[in-house]
């Protein structure tokens, strides 16, 4: 008997509840580990784009001031 039909056999609670807070449970450190490593460099990301962006829009500005 392979997985699936051991999934099979059993309730929908087991398959649909229960097997999932386990794996919550077990996994969990290591979701919310992967999950706040994505998160920290989708910020340093932005931060990074926000910062070149207004240095960008400053040296425009000076240059375009000076130059008059």
């Amino acid at each position: 008997m392979g997985v699936k039909g051991t999934l099979a056999a059993l309730p929908w609670w087991v398959k649909w509840i229960a097997v999932p807070l386990i794996a919550l449970f077990v996994f969990g450190g290591l979701i919310a580990s992967v999950v706040g490593f994505i998160l920290g460099l989708l910020f340093k990301v932005l931060l990074f784009a926000a910062l070149v962006g207004g240095l960008i829009y400053v040296v425009r500005k000076f240059t375009s001031s000076s130059g008059v």
